[in-house]
């Protein structure tokens, strides 16, 4: 790989760590459109010099540090990765939902307000899971911020979203990626010639993104590395090579991801559910397993921050909402968007996790891989740049 992060995978990362940002790639590709007031933090101008379309791919759960891990399974990824990839950070948390939106608007957690895999409303008992997330609320007042796809579309840049069909119109995809026109592509041929499909329509400048899910599924499901984690890390390799075949001359196609991950074994599993030292004083739970939002009973705090702490030990930082947000992983957070974040705020270290086994999804506490936390293995994921 053409450069390193130059950290053991499990050492936890602070939001000043150097680097670009996953939330950094959609203004550089603007830029190179032409996109009047883009900035280029990736600095992509002077390479991609040219180029009038840009297709920007993001692998669900290819991590940095799953590179060489892949890579006896994807020759075609393999030999990108050695020569025109650089590492790039996903943000905090690091999950799917809140890196989409921050690569969907360019801009920080805390402005966009996808705090996590789930959060709560504020004002009541609901807890959001993004992913499960029709109507309710509005996507267009729960994510107020511009995407980078509108302000393309608004310049004139023809504008396509290829993702799974049942995406289509969730509030998720509304969230991060408004102003594209939808296409609907399941498996990563289908995606990969839906994008090429896109890239060739029209002939002034034209933006795709596109988005696969099946490495990240199958990791959590059958750990990194398993055997269909290899036949999944094989698909993507087929889809990477029939994009980069069939590339545009003028065209750039923009390869990243959302988050790495970390198999989680039996004995770093807590179980909040189970322990009642963890339930006691608890309201409810969001987050997910390596990042555990906790909203407390009125006055509950301190005892909460200190029974996690006892429990957990080494095994977590225990921290309250206003020293979570203090660390800058959010960004500056409004007003309105701070509830969304937990009264005590669990981040995992090494591979440990906290469980929900009874309040969560069934299958939630039977994964066998896990991301959200703030290690280099979660947090670190690739930009592959390649010209057509």
């Amino acid at each position: 790989m053409s450069e390193s992060p130059g950290v053991a995978p499990l050492t936890v990362l602070g939001p000043d760590h150097g680097g670009g940002r996953l939330a950094d790639v959609l203004p550089s590709a603007l830029a190179v459109l032409g996109v009047s007031g883009s900035a280029d933090p990736l600095g992509l101008v002077p390479a991609l010099a040219g180029v009038r379309r840009v297709a920007v791919l993001l692998v669900d759960g290819l991590g940095w540090y799953q590179l060489p891990t892949a890579a006896p399974y994807a020759p075609t990824l393999a030999g990108l990765a050695a020569t025109v990839a650089r590492p790039l950070i996903a943000g905090f948390p690091s999950t799917t939902p809140t890196s989409l939106v921050s690569l969907g608007t360019g801009v920080a957690p805390g402005a966009h307000g996808v705090l996590g895999f789930t959060v709560r409303v504020p004002g009541t008992d609901r807890v959001l899971t993004h992913t499960d997330w029709a109507a309710d609320p509005s996507p267009l007042t729960w994510q107020p911020v511009t995407t980078q796809l509108e302000r393309a579309r608004a310049a004139g840049v023809a504008v396509t979203v290829v993702s799974r069909p049942e995406f289509g119109g969730s509030g998720l995809t509304v969230a991060a990626n408004r102003g594209g026109d939808f296409r609907g592509a399941a498996g990563g041929e289908a995606v990969a010639a839906a994008m090429l499909a896109a890239l060739a329509t029209g002939g002034g400048p034209t933006l795709v993104s596109g988005y696969h899910a099946d490495l990240d599924r199958y990791g959590h499901v059958y750990g990194v590395d398993s055997e269909p984690w290899r036949v999944a890390a094989a698909e993507v390799d087929t889809m990477l090579a029939r994009l980069v075949d069939g590339l545009p001359s003028d065209a750039a196609l923009l390869v990243t991801a959302d988050h790495g991950q970390l198999d989680v074994p039996a004995a770093h599993r807590f179980d909040l559910d189970t322990d009642p030292r963890l339930r006691a004083g608890l309201r409810l739970v969001a987050g997910e397993a390596r990042v555990r939002y906790l909203h407390v009973e009125p006055g509950a705090v301190d005892d909460v921050l200190a029974a996690w702490s006892e429990v957990l030990g080494d095994a977590a930082r225990v921290r309250t909402r206003d020293e979570a947000v203090a660390t800058g992983w959010f960004g500056p957070v409004p007003e309105e968007h701070l509830g969304r974040i937990g009264d005590v705020v669990v981040t995992c270290n090494d591979t440990y996790a906290v469980m929900a086994s009874r309040t969560e999804r069934p299958m939630a506490s039977k994964l066998v891989a896990y991301h959200g936390s703030d290690t280099a293995a979660e947090l670190t994921v690739p930009l592959l740049v390649i010209r057509g």
